[in-house]
Formats: structure tokens, sequence, C-alpha cells
């Protein structure tokens, strides 16, 4: 937006920012939209409040509308919903929103449940879930109103979906909240504007030297790195029941990243099928330690290929893994006899 933050030194804290002029930012201002979490909403007000105070300001200046998207927008809906009956002030206020979360006392997405049932059929599905958990406006003037129709109306103009980390703590394959937030709001913007937004993550793990790399760069690391890298799985092989559980949670969350936004190679679901549930070894100890992340991991990778996210599968690895899943389904119901 060509805001810069002010710091309060002693304290480190944010508290003011400056607008930079057109001349010293050296590029147009960026309309930008932030879906925050319940747990954001929760922590930091204060924050919610200023960058609020930062649209209305960045909406006040009189700029060219090519180098300020962001008032121009502003005041063409204004126009607009006066139009279709709100009042001036009302309609200002709907065209200034630019923070939205879900429902006051709500966490999450509202995808994961779609994804952990297989209860979803097309994109719109799963666009529908995001939207109704995400249209809640909050800033100076809204705490959680219910504005699902200009959340939609920053959908529809968005083009670049970003999502910024700052610790190398976790992974995108870590937790289900990264594709609900990040591969949410694609998943909706592809479903309202029939077209797929760029999609970025930025590493601020180092503050001073960010890095940004595309979605599907940072999921090609991950999956190198970690996802099958023959010493991750020996150290989870040592926690047994969990260890088990981690890499059918990473099998879900690398098949909901691709299903919301698009960007697992089918390369990256043949080596998990090979290294998680085909390697004699590992399948061993899944079958043992977990046999319900056995059946649930070679179920998730043949719906892969069911929804036609996986292409590219072999016949003879898709039958592998059939084999596997009544296997371990067996044993399943041998357990409950």
């Amino acid at each position: 937006m060509g805001v810069r933050p002010v710091w309060d030194g002693p304290s480190r804290r944010v508290v003011d920012f400056e607008i930079l002029p057109l001349s010293a930012l050296g590029r147009p201002r960026v309309d930008v939209t932030l879906r925050i979490s319940g747990f954001f909403r929760d922590a930091f007000p204060n924050l919610i409040d200023l960058f609020d105070q930062a649209v209305a300001a960045v909406a006040a200046l009189e700029e060219p509308p090519e180098q300020n998207p962001l008032a121009a927008r502003s005041r063409q809906e204004a126009a607009d919903w006066q139009r279709q009956g709100l009042t001036t002030e009302q309609a200002e206020l709907r065209s200034r929103y630019r923070i939205f979360g879900s429902k006051p006392g709500a966490y999450g997405a509202g995808l994961q449940g779609l994804i952990e049932s297989q209860n979803w059929t097309t994109d719109e599905d799963l666009a529908r879930a995001y939207l109704n958990w995400s249209g809640y406006a909050y800033g100076r003037n809204a705490q959680g109103h219910a504005m699902p129709e200009a959340f939609e109306q920053r959908l529809r103009h968005l083009q670049v979906v970003l999502h910024n980390q700052d610790n190398r703590e976790h992974d995108l394959l870590d937790s289900d909240d990264y594709y609900q937030f990040q591969g949410g709001m694609t998943v909706a913007a592809r479903t309202i504007q029939g077209q797929q937004p760029a999609t970025y993550f930025g590493d601020n793990a180092v503050t001073a030297r960010p890095r940004v790399r595309s979605l599907a760069a940072e999921i090609a690391k991950v999956y190198r790195s970690r996802v099958v890298n023959p010493k991750w799985i020996e150290g989870v092989m040592r926690h047994g029941y969990k260890g088990a559980f981690e890499m059918a949670a990473t099998v879900d969350y690398l098949f909901a990243y691709d299903a919301t936004a698009r960007c697992v190679a089918d390369h990256m679901y043949e080596g998990v099928a090979q290294a998680y549930v085909l390697d004699r070894e590992v399948q061993a100890f899944v079958q043992q330690a977990n046999p319900w992340a056995l059946r649930d991991m070679a179920e998730r990778l043949l719906e892969a290929n069911q929804r036609g996210l996986w292409q590219t599968a072999p016949a003879a690895m898709l039958d592998a893994l059939r084999q596997v899943a009544n296997q371990a389904e067996g044993v399943l119901e041998s357990r409950q006899l």
C-alpha cells in the first residue's frame, strides 16, 4: 500500500504508520486485503485498528487511479453501494473494508471438515465453505460484522494470494491452517473469477532478508527437505503411533493444498506413496503402530487420483495402494471383533 510502520524504539512495537509519497515509492500502490486468523483477531486488535486507519488514509489520497487502485476502487464501490440504497457513510465504510476473518468467537476457515470427510465434489463446494466462514469485516467501525458481499468483491479483483511465515519451526505441510487460509482464498478467488490467481510464500524467518517464492516452489522445497527425507521418516518412526499420525497428516495437507491451490506436482504423490505406504519397512511400522494411518494414507492418495489431482499415477502403483488399503481395513475390522 505504500505505508511504512513507525516503531517505538524501546518496545520494538508498531505504534503508527507513515504514508510514502509515490515519488519515494517508485511504483503504484497495491490494494491489500487481509484474511486474519481468529488468534490474530483476539491477540492484536491494536494492529487491526492501525491497518484499518492506513487503508482509510490511502483511500483518501488524491492520486491517479493507476497509481492508487485502492482509492480508485473505494470511490467506485462507494458510488455503487449508494446506488443500491446505502447512505453515503455506509457506502464509504463498506468500500474500505480490507480486513476479514471468521465471526467473533470462531476459528479456522471452514475447510478441514470437508477435506477430512471427503464431503465435497467441486471447487464451488470448497469456495462456499471458505466464503461462509470468512466474510466478517474487522476494523475501527466493525468488530466482526457479516459482510459477505464486501469480501466477495475483494476476491473478485484479487490477483495474488500471499502467505507470510516468520519462523522455521513449522512448514506448510505441518498444519491444516496453512492450506485452509491460503488455499481457501485461492479456491474462492478461482471460483469467483474463473481463473487461478498467482500464489506466493513469504519467508520472513530472517527478518532482515525476507524472501518471496512461488507457492509451488515452497511446496517443492518442503517436499524435498522433509516430506520424503529418509532422516525425517526415520525420526518420526521413533515416535510410534504419533509418528505414523504425523505422516498421515502430511499426506492430508499435501492433498488439501493441491485441492485448493493446485500447487502439487504428480511426482510428489508418487514419491509419498513409495516412501510412506509401499516401502516395506515403513509400511510394516505404520501397520503395527497405527493401521488407521496406513489405511488413511492409501485412501487419500487414491482420492487424489480419483479427483484428477494425481493424473499420471502408474496403474500398478494404484493397484498396490488399493491392496494396502484393503489389508489395513481388514486388520482394523479384526481388531473390532
